[in-house]
């Protein structure tokens, strides 16, 4: 028996888990066009817990990615300026994706809970906007799945799910767990209704946002490792970002725009926005008008709610 026998026999007894994947897509020449190395978001509600920071490039990055490979829009309940246009215009690899994506903000908790409830509306509006376009209709980009509708709604994001009914000082304590509640119920209803992924984070870990656990299908942990976020799920873990020079290594906004076009080029998306010149405020960010014009969001919630993040409808 060879001294390498044991680790071996290990080796081939212990069952593929996601880590041993990544190591698997580390050693092929062009990783970019199989897997790439985010998780996939299940139907269900799937808390993401970011540590050390708010994990906006993360979210942001699940979301584009979720909407590259399922046809239909995304709906997003924002607080405390999780959908800023900044960041998402810098590592979406198309104009086009960002005109999928519909917001609503609410800032305070009666408006946040107003807008988990005119969901059903906004997203009726949409599919008969969309059905009118007959020109959209049918078309489907290679590599997309097969069972999902350009019509229908792909994904419903709501970040600090928790943060409007915690910092709302006209709700007494009961009161505004009562309408967290009532929120995480009827996002529990879009998901089963809908049978789409409904992505939430929440902006603490304590005793308030116990009720966001209980509700959640899935849970992603992102942890903010020295090199880069490292995402570790049921049955996923972050180990290793592939480059194309055959070098590996972790960061952040660089690997989640480039993740992000080489995802687009699999599904045969042709990667055309850019990035931003000039930042503006996190929380308010900019939008893109139909003519091309770059024009600063609105923090009026009248305005901002349920638009298109790429030029407002």
């Amino acid at each position: 028996m060879g001294k390498y026998s044991t680790s071996n026999r290990l080796e081939v007894d212990q069952p593929t888990q996601g880590a041993d994947r990544n190591r698997s897509l580390a050693d092929q020449a062009d990783p970019a066009t199989d897997e790439l190395l985010l998780p996939q978001l299940d139907d269900g509600i799937t808390l993401l817990d970011v540590e050390g920071g708010r994990g906006v490039p993360v979210l942001q990055s699940l979301v584009l990615d979720h909407l590259l490979l399922h046809d239909g829009p995304a709906f997003w309940v924002d607080a405390n300026g999780h959908a800023t246009t900044t960041i998402l215009a810098q590592i979406a690899p198309s104009q086009r994706l960002l005109n999928r994506i519909h917001v609503a903000r609410g800032f305070t908790a009666s408006q946040h809970y107003g807008a988990v409830c005119d969901l059903p509306a906004a997203v009726n509006k949409a599919i008969q906007t969309s059905t009118a376009d007959t020109g959209a209709a049918g078309r489907r980009s290679p590599g997309r799945d097969e069972d999902t509708s350009s019509h229908t709604p792909a994904l419903i994001v709501a970040p600090a799910v928790d943060a409007q009914y915690r910092a709302d000082d006209t709700l007494g304590e009961t009161h505004a767990k009562t309408l967290q509640a009532r929120t995480l119920a009827r996002l529990a209803t879009y998901a089963e209704g809908y049978d789409i992924p409904v992505l939430v984070t929440r902006n603490e870990r304590n005793e308030f946002t116990e009720p966001i656990v209980t509700v959640a299908d899935h849970h992603l942990e992102c942890e903010q490792t020295r090199m880069g976020p490292r995402v570790v799920g049921e049955d996923f873990e972050t180990l290793v970002y592939p480059v194309d020079d055959g070098a590996y290594y972790q960061t952040t906004f660089a690997y989640w725009r480039q993740l992000l076009a080489a995802r687009a080029t699999q599904v045969g998306v042709e990667p055309t926005t850019a990035a931003p010149s000039t930042p503006t405020p996190e929380g308010v960010g900019t939008g893109v008008t139909a003519d091309g014009e770059t024009v600063a969001a609105t923090a009026d919630p009248l305005l901002d709610a349920w638009t298109a993040t790429g030029g407002g409808r």
